[in-house]
């Protein structure tokens, strides 16, 4: 992705909330989708100026595992959290989401940048792994046991539905 000065964003939002501009036409003239104009215009609504410097930092594990929970709690989708708790894109908090239900919440307090320092650090970590594949075999029971449910009830659903389409047939033969 294109990085845009705090002027272009500035100009870009301004644009839309003083010009009256869509976000496709302030998006063209950029360069870009109206995604990012979007995104821009409503930490702008938010934060004020200070919502448009980018502010790419280090989150806590624990910022991260709020975040998603709030986010689910409230039902809110991935581009209204991030604007919400500052996070410059939603695609950070797709992936906090994405390791939170896949690997559990404790996987969101691992530091994972970077090159790995020395092949003895794995074997201390073993344990640890251990553990995390327990988890991860409980978790995938639970979500085999999901998957069958879910299936069970889609199959229950198609035949009510094949069932109410053929007594709607049946009366319209019948008139």
């Amino acid at each position: 992705m294109a990085k845009y000065s705090y002027e272009q964003r500035m100009q870009a939002v301004l644009d839309v909330i003083e010009k009256h501009m869509s976000y496709k036409s302030v998006g063209r003239q950029l360069g870009c989708g109206d995604a990012p104009i979007h995104r821009w215009v409503k930490r702008f609504e938010q934060f004020g100026v200070e919502g448009l410097l980018l502010n790419h930092g280090t989150y806590t594990g624990e910022f991260k595992q709020h975040v998603v929970e709030y986010m689910q709690e409230n039902h809110l989708s991935i581009f209204e959290t991030a604007t919400l708790f500052g996070v410059p894109t939603d695609v950070t908090v797709g992936k906090w989401e994405r390791i939170y239900y896949e690997e559990g919440p404790q996987a969101l307090y691992r530091d994972n940048r970077g090159r790995k320092k020395n092949m003895a650090s794995d074997k201390v970590k073993k344990e640890d792994l251990n553990k995390e594949t327990k988890l991860n075999k409980e978790t995938e029971e639970d979500l085999i046991a999901e998957n069958q449910r879910l299936r069970m009830e889609n199959a229950y659903l198609k035949k009510l539905n094949a069932l109410v389409q053929e007594r709607i047939a049946r009366e319209n033969g019948k008139k």
